[in-house]
């Protein structure tokens, strides 16, 4: 008799990912300034931390929010007690004007249609539950967030199907390669319940043009039974042109009847605009009244804690705060993003022109000693190790092409940052001279084969003659 159940036996959580296993590298051997200046830089971990001194600020000039008290009084036993856990009203309302702000007021989104959920990952796979059947695939473009193995397909048992993106044209979503994975996931007797990408994406730090999400609504408009989701979570470090555009905004453009409206999703965090993964605030956002009222149940197995929708609500309602705090982080994104891609150049590496984001999608393939992903973690592991730098391999984003990494900017200092430019510009360059001398040694042993060979034939000829 089985003693644990098929989900705590099987292998499929993902973790066994290189994404994961750069983590518990790191982990063994984390760098310090002082107490392990060797140590590896985590450089993998897609935290924003440029901006915590503008909440700490806030914090002490409403200590009264800080401390849980409402006028001067106590609320604590009043947010300690249980809550309805459709969450409450104020934050809620907070939270949606929040989002607006970030999308420059083009779009509203009504509380109602919000279902809050312990971050992004407890959002997107209770969409999965909702809206998918063990078995059933969603659709995703490549590359994507390596947890998505995780999130929506450890417990629910959906399936993924690559939609195959290149660098040919940037990694951007085309009508043939949706149709291929289509076509792909029915070879396989899968049934499509929809597609869903990240806007701004994880890994390339890129948004998405108009017209791929306009090709996206269109292919869920073809296909009756199917959904679009958009992960949004990082649509606040948008820090340069071409500016954020929503699937909201879009939907608002085209007009679409209700019944599009009900198959599009939108996902949501303030773990990457605020820097707040230690908070868990998610939320799903639909104006489909059967996906909230299901997600609003499922809910209940991760709410967010009372305590931290008080002290959101009063710091995301203090409009000009908010307003200011948005401006400010796109700011300190897009010079830190510069600081990072300047420190690329110099060591000779180029990387994807991105626009958000908290990493840059960069372009190791040239010191590939193939084109191969068996080269690709052979790069990985050197630069892990040797170099001491943790980041994360394309083939862990499910990249069809080796030799891309990606690189997160936005969780260390900039000292540290430095320190990681430094290292990685050694290393090319102690790689370079490495294939020189290899080259010019292969190269001599050629010229004295060739020497050798022409000498032996010569003697041949002469022989031959004399013959």
């Amino acid at each position: 008799m089985r003693l644990l159940s098929t989900i705590a036996t099987c292998n499929s959580h993902g973790q066994d990912s290189s994404y994961f296993l750069g983590w518990q590298e790191y982990e063994k051997n984390p760098y310090d300034e002082l107490h392990n200046p060797k140590g590896i830089i985590q450089m993998g971990l897609a935290e924003n931390q440029l901006s915590f001194d503008l909440l700490e600020s806030w914090l002490a000039k409403n200590p009264d929010v800080a401390g849980f008290k409402r006028d001067g009084k106590s609320i604590f036993r009043e947010l300690a007690l249980f809550q309805d856990y459709h969450g409450l009203p104020s934050f809620k309302k907070a939270l949606v004007d929040f989002m607006s702000e970030i999308r420059g007021n083009k779009v509203t989104f009504d509380p109602n249609h919000v279902v809050l959920t312990a971050g992004s990952t407890s959002a997107n796979e209770t969409l999965m539950f909702c809206l998918a059947e063990q078995g059933d695939a969603f659709l995703l473009p490549t590359p994507y967030y390596p947890g998505f193995d995780r999130d929506l397909k450890w417990r629910t048992g959906v399936e993924i199907v690559p939609i195959q993106c290149t660098s040919s044209n940037n990694f951007q979503i085309t009508e043939p390669a949706l149709k291929q994975a289509y076509e792909e996931a029915r070879k396989r007797n899968l049934r499509v319940k929809g597609v869903l990408v990240t806007n701004p994406s994880n890994p390339l730090g890129t948004t998405m043009s108009r017209s791929e999400l306009n090709l996206l609504v269109d292919f869920i408009k073809e296909k009756n039974d199917t959904h679009l989701i958009s992960d949004e979570i990082y649509s606040g470090t948008v820090f340069s042109s071409p500016g954020f555009v929503s699937v909201m905004e879009i939907l608002k453009e085209r007009n679409d009847t209700d019944e599009i409206w009900n198959r599009v999703h939108v996902v949501y965090s303030l773990s990457k605009d605020l820097g707040l993964p230690g908070f868990r605030v998610g939320a799903i956002y639909s104006e489909n009244d059967t996906v909230v009222a299901a997600a609003t149940k499922m809910s209940s197995f991760g709410l967010v804690s009372s305590q931290t929708q008080y002290l959101l609500s009063a710091m995301l309602g203090d409009k000009k705060f908010a307003r200011n705090y948005i401006v400010e982080n796109q700011k300190r994104l897009k010079r830190r993003q510069r600081m990072m891609v300047s420190g690329l150049q110099k060591a000779g590496i180029s990387c994807l022109e991105s626009n958000a984001g908290l990493f840059c999608w960069v372009d190791m393939r040239h010191l590939l000693h193939s084109n191969t992903f068996e080269a690709e973690m052979e790069l990985w592991k050197k630069i892990v190790y040797q170099v001491g730098l943790n980041i994360s391999p394309g083939s862990s984003c499910h990249c069809t092409e080796p030799g891309w990494f990606r690189v997160c900017f936005a969780n260390m200092s900039e000292e540290t940052l430095t320190l990681a430019m430094k290292r990685l510009k050694n290393f090319v360059v102690e790689s370079t001279c490495t294939q020189r001398s290899a080259l010019f040694n292969g190269t001599s042993k050629r010229k004295s084969l060739t020497k050798w060979v022409f000498r032996l034939s010569s003697r041949d000829h002469r022989e031959q003659e004399e013959r």
